[in-house]
């Protein structure tokens, strides 16, 4: 008991009522269901499906392309008739898209599958980091946030625990149960989210305020604030999470001369220290500079690669040691990257562009997401895989410049600097 009150300070846990528990109970369970298939898209387009792996990485950069395309979309719909209906909207469409998917015998029936789960897809973060916000007063949201990236990876981690219990690459039975499951799933994620309604509609003062009701983009992207912050994270996110993604297996096993089964150990590490360190550094970052605390971040991440291209000269036993330990590194990183960073956008964003803010500022994963592969493949395909590690550091580093140059336009209160008495909420439940 003692421990949890050190962890979770008193004021914080008497802010998580009952609908703050159902939205994190919410998180859990879709993110289990999201678990259950991470990182199986080729697999299952190519080995199960037996499509060619063009056709399956040509599919998964359509699918990030429409992600992106869709996002701004999705601010605008959650602006206008709040975040419940965005959520409920991509639930049922992620549900049905998960069924076609499952049973998609032709590459037409998966294209089309996969560009639904895609642009649905897009629905997800932005309405719901706006619905969190909206639940916990200011003075809590970095911690809300933080708690709730936590939640994120351990269900993601139990989901993958489920999944190996149940995949098999010689039945492709085992693949259509999984993404059923997976749909079943997502939509009971749905039904929790949908007791949270009284939080979730368009507020009142864009209905009652025609000039706050026709403002729109143009205003979002006047906001030098945003912009900048934006820039720095897909700059950051670059020399992270989208280089890891898209090249750290690649690396693993053919610069490193690794198993492939080793991954799963690495990454069993980053989620372990996600889940058993998030609390404690949330406590360690409670009233510092955020933009400060991204600029820390590169510096992890920095070290994760430096730490990855040292790795090379490493006998085997040495080399999977020393992975483990820069997963750590890596993984520290997120747990504090994932509440500043939401945290510093809802701080700046309007009430009534929140939505808007929120999926300009989610912008930065898709971006990423696809230039990432492509620099990693410039790198591989002009044989400097060696040097890949040490240039996507160096990649981080100037994120975490550009985050620290952001300093300067925000308030003490927008950069956390100072600390907030609590206040009520400002949003007019519907």
């Amino acid at each position: 008991m003692k421990l949890i009150e050190s962890l979770v300070p008193a004021d914080f846990r008497s802010s998580i009522t009952g609908p703050l528990r159902r939205y994190f109970t919410s998180t859990f369970v879709s993110c289990t269901g999201q678990g259950l298939t991470l990182s199986l898209f080729v697999v299952y387009l190519h080995n199960v499906r037996g499509f060619s792996t063009d056709f399956a990485t040509l599919l998964l950069s359509a699918a990030a392309l429409v992600g992106i395309a869709s996002s701004p979309i999705w601010g605008t719909l959650t602006d206008r008739i709040g975040p419940i209906r965005v959520i409920m909207i991509a639930v049922f469409a992620d549900a049905a898209s998960l069924i076609l998917w499952a049973h998609a015998h032709s590459e037409t029936q998966a294209g089309i599958a996969a560009l639904l789960l895609a642009l649905f897809g897009g629905a997800g973060w932005g309405p719901s980091s706006t619905l969190l916000s909206r639940m916990v007063a200011p003075e809590h949201r970095q911690r809300a946030f933080g708690f709730n990236f936590m939640l994120v990876n351990l269900g993601i981690g139990f989901g993958g625990l489920v999944s190996a219990s149940i995949v098999n690459l010689h039945d492709p039975n085992s693949f259509v149960m999984l993404y059923t499951f997976n749909a079943g799933v997502t939509f009971a994620g749905g039904l929790i989210v949908l007791t949270l309604h009284q939080f979730g509609g368009p507020i009142k003062e864009l209905r009652d305020d025609p000039d706050r009701r026709d403002e729109g983009w143009r205003v979002v992207l006047r906001d030098r604030r945003l912009r900048r912050y934006v820039l720095a994270a897909i700059v950051l996110m670059i020399g992270g999470y989208g280089s890891q993604e898209a090249g750290f297996s690649l690396f693993v096993v053919n610069n490193l001369k690794l198993p492939v089964h080793v991954i799963g150990i690495i990454f069993f590490f980053n989620t372990t220290t996600i889940v058993c360190s998030q609390l404690w550094v949330l406590n360690r970052i409670e009233g510092k500079s955020r933009t400060k605390v991204m600029a820390t971040v590169a510096v992890f991440w920095l070290v994760f690669w430096v730490i990855l291209d040292v790795a090379l000269a490493l006998p085997t036993i040495l080399a999977v040691i020393s992975l483990c330990f820069a997963m750590i590194v890596f993984a520290l990183g997120e747990t504090m990257l994932s509440p500043v960073g939401p945290a510093l956008v809802n701080e700046i964003a309007p009430e009534h562009l929140r939505g808007r803010y929120n999926a300009a500022a989610g912008l930065a994963w898709g971006v990423s997401g696809t230039l990432a592969p492509a620099i990693t493949a410039l790198y591989f395909n002009d044989h400097l895989g060696s040097w890949w590690p040490l240039g996507t550091g160096v990649t981080a580093l100037v994120g975490g410049g550009l985050m620290l140059s952001l300093r300067r336009h925000l308030s003490a209160s927008e950069d956390g600097r100072v600390a907030k008495t609590t206040t009520p909420s400002t949003v007019t439940p519907t």
